[in-house]
């Protein structure tokens, strides 16, 4: 079972960056895509950005052009650079294994993100 930490989060002004590190460990015989949610209070916990096996990427509009996904195989860590950023995206951040195979997926404990306009 794959375990996940985000961390990187804390509170910035609007305008400004932060990067979101999220560390797995353990062991999966499946592969997996990864992924990056958020949840705002009171509303739903929404797709953010994903990487998949081939390193293709995809980004939710509202983020487009301002956040980019990468990983880092040899450190098992994926991060999510938030650039420009606004009061709306002030959210708990998730990441999260979207496995292949007859495997569970995995979630991180969240990492949140505060922006002030």
């Amino acid at each position: 079972q794959v375990q996940l930490v985000e961390s990187g989060g804390g509170s910035v002004q609007a305008g400004g960056s932060l990067r979101l590190s999220c560390a797995a460990s353990g062991y999966t015989y499946c592969s997996y895509d990864m992924s990056w949610y958020r949840q705002a209070p009171g509303k739903e916990r929404e797709f953010v950005s994903a990487i998949f096996i081939d390193s293709t990427t995809r980004y939710a509009d509202s983020v487009k052009g301002r956040f980019t996904i990468s990983q880092d195989n040899a450190k098992n860590t994926l991060y999510l650079q938030m650039n420009s950023l606004k009061p709306e995206d002030t959210a708990m951040y998730y990441c999260k294994t979207d496995p292949y195979g007859a495997c569970d997926n995995a979630w991180g404990q969240g990492t949140q993100v505060t922006v002030s306009s």
